[in-house]
Formats: C-alpha cells, structure tokens, sequence
C-alpha cells in the first residue's frame, strides 16, 4: 500500500475521532453551565453526526444532515426549552436556581458594632496596597501587596502604616470596576476584629446574615428569626408568610394552562386578545387578497393605456420597507399633526382619535396592513390570470357575458384554488405580525381591570412579548406556555396548508 493510500485511510477515521472529541469537550462545557437540556440536543446531534459520516449505509444522508442538525439545535431546542419553561415559574422574581439562591442569602451580610475605616487603593509598582484609616482615631494601617483578582478571594492582615505610601490612589473610575474584587476581601485587623468593604470607600465590621440550619431552614443573625423554602411559591418564607427576595425556580406543572382557561385576570385578556387575533389575520387576507385581485383584473385589460405605470407605482408600497411605511403611517395618522386628521377636519370637521379609540385603533391596523401586503396579492394574481386559456373569456363573449360574469364564473373560480396555499400561508403569517403592531400602536389602548399588560389592539405575539419583558414581574413561565399554545395553533395552520397543497396537486392530476 502506497503513501497517499494510507493517508487517505487513516485520515478520514481520525478525523471523525479529533471532532468527536473537540463536540464532547463542547457539550461537557455547556453542560457544566447547567444547560443540560441544551447539551443533551448537541449530544444526539454529535452523535448523529459521527454516525452519518462514518458509515458507508448512510451516505446520501450527508447532504441532508447539516440541515437537519441546525433544526435540532436553532428550532427543536428552543422550542422544547419553551414548553420547560412553561412548567416552572420563571419570572424576574424567580430567576435563580435554588441552589443559587440559597448561596446568595448565605453570602448576605449585615454592618455590625464597631469601627468605621476608610479605605484606599493606593499603586505599588504593578500591585497595590490596600490603606485604611480608622475614622475616629485616624490610626492607619496597610496591607501587604495584593494582586487584583475577583477569582481568587483573599484575607488580609494589615499592619499599622508608619511611613506615608508613595504611590498614587486608584481612583473612582476603576475603583468600581473592581468593586466585586473588594466585596470578596476579608480583613483581619490587629485587635482581632473582621471587616469588610460596606462602600466605594469604607471597611466596617459585618456580619454573616444568615446561618443554614441541619434541616434546610435559615437563621437570621440580625434578629434570630427562621426563614424556610417554599416549593409551592419558589421564596424562603417567613414563619408570618413574607417572602424573602430572591426567590427560586420550582416547577408549578399546568399551572399556567390552568390559569389561561381558570383565572380571570388572565383568561379574560387572553380570550379577548386570541379573538381580535384571528379576526385580524382573516380580515388582512380578505381585504388583501380582495384588493389585489380587483386591481390585477384591471391590470390585465389590454386597452388600459399606460398600464405599465399603473403596475410601477401599485408595486410601490412593495418595494419600500415595512417598518418605514408603518412609521410613515404612524404620523399621518397621529389625532393632532397627521395629514389625515387635518384633512378630515377640514372636510368634515371631525378629527378621529385613531390611537386612543379600540375601535378605530384596529381600522388604522387594518388600513395600514391593507396597503402593505395588497401589491404581493395583485402581483401572484396577474400572474395567475394570465395562466387563464384566452379561449374562455371568448367563448364567454359571444354568449354576451358582461366583466362581473367573466369574474365570477371563470376568472375567481380559475385562480382561488391555486391561491389557497398562499392565503394559508399569509393568514399565518399576520397572525403572528409583531412588527406592525409593535410599531404602529404598541397593542395600546390598554385593557383596564387587567393584572396582565394587555391591549385591545395587541395579537397573541405582542402580549406574549408584553408579558416576558414589558411586565413589571416580568413572567417568563406565563409567557413560555401561551407561545407553546401559538406554536400548537400555528402548527395546526401548517397542516391545513399542506393538506390543502395536497388537494390541488391531486386535482390538478
């Protein structure tokens, strides 16, 4: 056997084994972090990916496995992470772990009795040494040379200063960009006493504010009260009940689905949200499709003059970008400087409250939404007409049918089965159309009497968003378990879309 033969036999085998190493050094350390869900996807996706290009079976595999390796770690995970979520009571309150938040109680202190020293961080050579002056007494004292590093927390054990330190003073600056190196130091003065930092500037003593007990529950130093972990509520309790910030991640189970169907102040938002939802969706296709088809029959008469112009400028709305047109919309509508609002009251002396109006806040949507999508419907649809044989509309001529007969019976019946798959595919899409509600009202006007953020113009999709990071409690779980709900319905629209599809290919067969 030959060099180059043995080369090319052995190095396809190593290097399968070289990058099966490199992915399980990956997953080892996104599963230390404690991604274990995470790393479980990378695990099968590594393992897939060893087998698929090692194995001579599964050869034609390896054209569709980069594609399927991305779902798995870009789609599948994130939506698997999202339904976990939705199980636990994740929110802003409830961040930690709750072996975190223990740590972080444990880690609580508390200014004791005693004396009060300022401190300074003043240079020596590449080091520094740590001064403090007693605020009463001025007696100073300094430590021994000290690198800073937060990784590494230290004792100190300074010694009276007998001499002024030459070196120049950290100053505030950078004093606080090592504030959490100093909240770590420990120092052990003369007479005995333990201080540690209590501001920029100041070492005091402190204490540990609480103490675990043998059976999980918590001592408070301070005033010798017991606080213990609440599964149920995800907060170390009281013995009165008051919860204890911060609080830990629990799994609560079907909590959340429960309260979208049970709890009022949740089913109710939901319920009137989920409503305007699906009317906006089906109300954008009719009124998008509706438009471009008229606009694409006229199109398509030849003795229209300038008929190419015409087609330009209705492109138009097209070409421009969604969120500078919706942004454009939103000045010509504003209740007191919009162009509209001025030519209404002119004309009729009337200036419609488009923003702060339920009502009318949903017509400008649906104006706005109108114009945008229109152009893409007349294009699909002059395309579609065109398909249609000159011979029908011949035949339907010398029976003496005028335009509305040639539209109804052959040109609508002719292209509405091939647009079904499209008009599928366009009511998912604005069903969950964040960007103009976002930037067009907010979801806002607000629903009152609400615990949630909830607006009468908001779609599932924004109040999702609302209720993750616009809530003050910022209910990440809550928020998780209606988009596993929007991910179920636009799933369902999917699979009508693909039987749909399915029944017009087997049609046209």
């Amino acid at each position: 056997m030959s060099m180059p033969q043995a080369f090319k036999r052995f190095f396809h085998p190593a290097l399968m084994i070289l990058l099966g190493l490199v992915g399980l050094y990956i997953v080892t350390l996104v599963y230390a972090t404690g991604e274990s869900l995470l790393a479980c996807v990378m695990l099968v996706t590594l393992a897939c990916f060893i087998w698929i290009y090692s194995s001579p079976k599964t050869y034609a595999y390896r054209y569709l496995f980069p594609g399927i390796g991305a779902a798995l770690i870009f789609v599948v995970f994130p939506m698997l992470y999202t339904v976990r979520i939705g199980f636990t009571n994740y929110s802003s309150k409830n961040l930690l772990t709750f072996a975190r938040a223990t740590n972080y109680l444990l880690e609580e202190t508390y200014r004791a009795e005693g004396a009060t020293y300022n401190s300074t961080l003043v240079a020596e050579g590449s080091h520094w040494r740590l001064r403090l002056e007693d605020a009463d007494t001025g007696a100073a004292f300094v430590s021994d040379p000290l690198v800073l590093d937060p990784g590494k927390p230290q004792t100190l054990k300074p010694q009276p200063l007998t001499a002024p330190l030459p070196g120049e003073e950290m100053p505030m600056k950078d004093l606080i960009e090592h504030q959490s190196f100093l909240k770590g130091l420990t120092v052990l003065m003369p007479d005995g006493g333990q201080i540690r930092m209590t501001g920029l500037r100041e070492f005091a003593p402190s204490r540990m504010q609480y103490t675990r007990n043998p059976d999980g529950s918590l001592t408070n130093n301070q005033d010798h009260s017991v606080i213990r972990p609440n599964p149920k509520s995800g907060f170390y309790e009281t013995s009165g009940g008051e919860k204890v910030q911060p609080g830990f991640q629990v799994d609560i189970g079907w909590k959340h689905y429960v309260d979208i169907l049970k709890d009022p102040g949740v089913r109710e938002p939901f319920g009137q949200i989920f409503l305007w939802t699906i009317t906006f969706a089906a109300l954008s296709v009719m009124f998008t499709v509706s438009l471009g088809m008229v606009l694409a029959v006229l199109l398509n008469w030849e003795s229209l003059r300038f008929r190419s112009v015409y087609r330009l400028l209705l492109f138009l709305p097209y070409a421009i970008p969604g969120f500078i047109s919706i942004l454009v919309f939103k000045g010509l509508f504003n209740n007191n400087l919009g162009e509209i609002n001025i030519v209404l009251g002119n004309l009729f002396g009337i200036k419609p409250a488009w923003f702060s109006d339920p009502f009318l806040a949903k017509t400008m949507i649906l104006i706005v939404n109108t114009w945008l999508g229109f152009p893409y419907m007349m294009v699909v649809c002059m395309g579609l007409i065109k398909a249609i044989p000159q011979d029908l509309y011949e035949a339907s001529a010398v029976a003496g049918a005028g335009p509305l007969t040639n539209f109804f019976k052959i040109t609508m019946p002719l292209i509405i089965k091939p647009l079904t798959p499209l008009l599928i595919s366009s009511f998912a899409f604005n069903f969950n159309n964040m960007v103009l509600i976002s930037l067009l009202t907010g979801g806002r006007p607000d629903i009152l009497n609400t615990s949630l953020p909830a607006g009468t113009t908001d779609i599932l999709a924004t109040f999702t968003y609302r209720i993750a990071f616009e809530d003050s409690g910022q209910q990440f779980g809550l928020a998780a378990a209606i988009s596993a709900l929007i991910f179920l319905m636009v799933a369902a629209i999917s699979f009508v879309q693909i039987r749909a599809t399915k029944i017009t290919n087997d049609d046209k067969r």
